[in-house]
């Protein structure tokens, strides 16, 4: 596989891998709910799947594009007993969420990322995302400020930016990432079986990687091939300068998805104060591969003042 092929697994899927009435603002979900699924709705009608576990200082996963809240578990289910509150969410199009016929850009992604910090007036919360879930804590930031917010985490980001053009001379192609996308909408389950494997460590066992292309089958073709617009035409440069909080940022010098070169190291160098920490030989899904590594530098992260 060469490297774009490798690259676009990761920008593209990045995995492998009664509802209340519609309000002008999200619906506050009841607190720790008994019920089988828990929903909070959007103004457009969109429901979002959500996940709220323990008590404390709260951490807000975000996803990756081509998977679900469920790829936080492992992290989920360390942090939750370290004393905080784990709250995640499957992004529209994606996992348990309802699937809309739009929204799949960066302003719609960060606004129901807001609903859902809004739904439950979370304070001082640290937002950690995945992939495409990192552009959408730093949209939210610059959309709608950070005074719900501590400090973000962004583990093997897609930024800052991702397409060629005349002033990004680096980037990848347009019409490259135009022929994957075709491919998906000819046989998205076979493209994924066979670009699964840099998303993972040799050492990974077949049982995680099924599992991990399970959550992939689980999101909308529509919204696989939307998302990964979004993904690979937006540009963060200029917001990414923006950032003025406490930025954790972690990328495994073995991502082929989205080499550190490109995303990793470009990312630190334009947030003000932020910390990189390199993971030797882990790939793009580095918080399933090295995750006891993540959970230790998050639980670290999370204890600063």
């Amino acid at each position: 596989m060469d490297r774009r092929s490798a690259l676009t697994f990761g920008t593209a899927t990045a995995a492998v891998l009664g509802l209340a009435n519609r309000r002008s603002q999200a619906t506050a979900p009841a607190r720790n709910s008994t019920r089988a699924g828990s929903y909070i709705e959007r103004p457009d009608g969109t429901s979002l799947f959500f996940k709220d576990w323990g008590t404390g200082d709260p951490v807000v996963f975000v996803h990756s594009a081509g998977n679900s809240s469920e790829v936080w578990a492992y992290s989920m289910v360390h942090i939750v007993k370290q004393g905080f509150r784990c709250v995640a969410f499957d992004r529209r199009g994606h996992g348990r969420s309802s699937v809309p016929g739009g929204g799949y850009d960066y302003d719609t992604l960060a606004d129901d990322l807001a609903g859902v910090i809004e739904a439950f007036d979370l304070r001082k919360a640290t937002l950690v995302g995945h992939s495409m879930g990192c552009g959408e804590v730093v949209r939210y930031l610059t959309k709608h400020g950070s005074k719900r917010i501590a400090r973000i985490a962004l583990v093997a980001p897609t930024l800052p930016f991702l397409l060629r053009t005349p002033d990004n001379p680096d980037g990848i192609p347009k019409e490259y990432f135009e022929r994957f996308r075709a491919e998906w909408a000819r046989d998205y389950p076979k493209w994924l079986a066979a670009n699964s494997a840099p998303f993972f460590t040799p050492e990974t066992s077949k049982e995680m990687i099924q599992w991990g292309i399970s959550l992939a089958y689980q999101t909308s073709l529509h919204a696989a091939i939307e998302s990964n617009v979004a993904v690979t035409e937006t540009d963060f440069r200029e917001e990414l300068k923006k950032i003025d909080l406490p930025t954790l940022i972690v990328h495994g010098n073995a991502d082929k998805s989205c080499p550190l070169e490109m995303t990793g190291k470009p990312t630190a160098g334009l947030i003000p104060g932020s910390e990189l920490k390199i993971y030797e030989g882990a790939p793009h899904g580095v918080l399933l591969t090295h995750v006891e590594k993540l959970n230790a530098d998050l639980m670290t992260f999370l204890q600063t003042i």
